[in-house]
């Protein structure tokens, strides 16, 4: 399979590196070497522009953990033992409902020191589920959208269906750059709430869970790929117009009439709804390049040459042009 042919691999905004390595310099943590092995390039974060792919910063996250021994990289109120995710995710899984899996973690949590306190309240028909970082000094946006999606995605696996969120709520201000919560969650964000937070439809707490532990098993290999990457379900538009694009990546891309009719809309009606979500559909094909050509210079399979002609450029020349200004950066600073 070419690697057209495949889902294009989304990428992270730079801005989610530059607040780690915040914290790996305040508790003295060897971020260039988890850098190196990754094959980020230092000078790609001083641009604002930057990606990263998934695979890239798994092997961040990765290196991290084996050198630091802590699961939460800095957020819990004493380093978390590597493991202690796998340990939680087993001691629910027996749980019939998503509301007796709350209820025995309310029980057992006492025994995670580390691990920062879930509140689970329910008001009307939303229910919220609340972290505690009130002992965190300075919250990093990385580490607290990782465990809110880690919670939000286990859930979703563990019931084998969509938990739509009607929105996250974060302890932090609006990062600009920071572009990937529609992929990691697909709700809007609320900034500086006073706590890291889930809300769902009360209903949710009455999905029943259906996986084994065989199925456990399978889901944590790589972790944290399965938190960090794309969700396997997507809700906005903008994602199921991507998922439509990225089909068609090889060739001529499909026409707005075409998306349209495939989402049961007309194009006016298209046009209007990712205008809503801040986008376009421009916007998003340009996404879809940038994210492929910076996965094929990360893995190396092809020159600048080829894989321009892939994407459809005339030239490297034009083609060189674009990726600058996309990313603000040249080819080259993404080749290892």
């Amino acid at each position: 399979m070419s690697p057209a042919a495949a889902d294009v691999e989304y990428t992270l905004p730079i801005q989610r590196v530059q607040g780690l390595i915040a914290v790996a310099r305040n508790k003295g943590w060897d971020i260039a070497a988890a850098l190196a092995d990754a094959g980020v390039a230092p000078e790609l974060l001083a641009q604002g522009g930057s990606r990263i792919t998934l695979d890239q910063a798994v092997r961040i996250v990765q290196r991290l953990w084996r050198e630091t021994g802590d699961e939460l990289l800095g957020l819990g109120l004493q380093p978390v033992p590597l493991g202690t995710f796998r340990l939680v995710c087993f001691g629910l899984l027996g749980a019939p409902t998503v509301r007796a899996a709350a209820q025995r973690y309310t029980a057992f949590q006492r025994s995670l020191p580390g691990v920062p306190p879930v509140t689970v309240g329910a008001s009307g028909d939303e229910v919220r589920v609340s972290f505690d970082i009130s002992a965190i000094v300075a919250p990093v946006a990385l580490p607290i959208d990782t465990m809110l999606a880690a919670c939000h995605r286990f859930a979703c696996w563990a019931a084998a269906k969509r938990l739509p969120l009607r929105r996250v709520e974060v302890p932090y201000t609006a990062i600009p750059g920071l572009d990937d919560y529609d992929e990691m969650f697909g709700a809007p964000v609320v900034f500086a709430a006073p706590a890291p937070a889930l809300v769902f439809a009360a209903a949710v707490l009455d999905a029943p869970l259906v996986r084994d532990e065989q199925d456990l098993t399978d889901y944590l290999t790589n972790a944290p790929a399965g938190v960090m990457g794309r969700r396997g379900f997507p809700l906005s538009i903008t994602a199921r117009v991507r998922h439509i694009l990225e089909r068609r990546l090889d060739g001529p891309g499909p026409t707005v009439e075409e998306i349209a009719a495939e989402l049961a809309m007309s194009p006016q009606t298209l046009r209007r709804r990712l205008g809503e979500e801040g986008t376009s559909l421009r916007r998003v094909r340009e996404q879809i390049l940038r994210d492929a050509a910076i996965a094929s210079l990360v893995r190396g399979e092809e020159t600048v040459a080829a894989l321009a002609r892939r994407l459809g450029f005339s030239e490297p020349s034009s083609f060189s042009r674009a990726f600058r200004r996309w990313t603000g950066s040249p080819p080259g600073s993404y080749q290892r």
